[in-house]
């Protein structure tokens, strides 16, 4: 037997949810998007995708991804970018805050987005490793950056602990 399914049906069954999966779906179709434009643009400057990627840039990118989208979703310098689509609820110190979504619809979808560090680590590292393809010295450049930030934090954390043990 086939069913009809009418379109103001297809998420009938996701408890009311359906502003929510609509804006995730406008913002899955912009992440494609962004990739469509970034594969015809490669094509127009005659850039061909790599058959792989080096271990090297992978690590590079992967480091500097952790740190970007940490930063971007966390830190209180970034707050500015976020604020439009989260309300602050505790700043946790002079570098991080606690940051809920607002609004609804794509609003706060976006919210959602900007606050999780894993949602938006996906669009970092898409957006270094469209770069690491049109512009490969400046995106390694950058990453680098990130990825000596990384290295540093992580310093700074250990000299903290072997501070408190002294």
């Amino acid at each position: 037997m086939s069913e009809n399914v009418l379109p103001q049906d297809v998420f009938e069954d996701y408890g009311g949810e359906e502003d929510r999966l609509y804006s995730y779906s406008a913002l899955m179709g912009v992440f494609s998007l962004i990739f469509a434009v970034f594969l015809l643009v490669a094509r127009g400057v005659g850039r061909s995708i790599p058959e792989r990627v080096s271990a090297k840039d992978i690590a590079l990118l992967g480091v500097a991804t952790h740190k970007l989208s940490l930063m971007g979703a966390q830190d209180a310098v970034t707050s500015p970018l976020r604020a439009p689509f989260t309300k602050l609820q505790e700043k946790k110190s002079p570098k991080k805050v606690d940051e809920k979504p607002r609004g609804e619809g794509l609003r706060r979808s976006i919210g959602e987005l900007l606050t999780c560090h894993f949602c938006l680590g996906t669009w970092v590292a898409s957006f270094f490793t469209y770069g690491l393809i049109l512009a490969p010295r400046f995106t390694r450049l950058i990453a680098t950056v990130f990825a000596v930030i990384t290295i540093s934090d992580h310093l700074h954390q250990t000299y903290k602990i072997l501070m408190k043990r002294a």
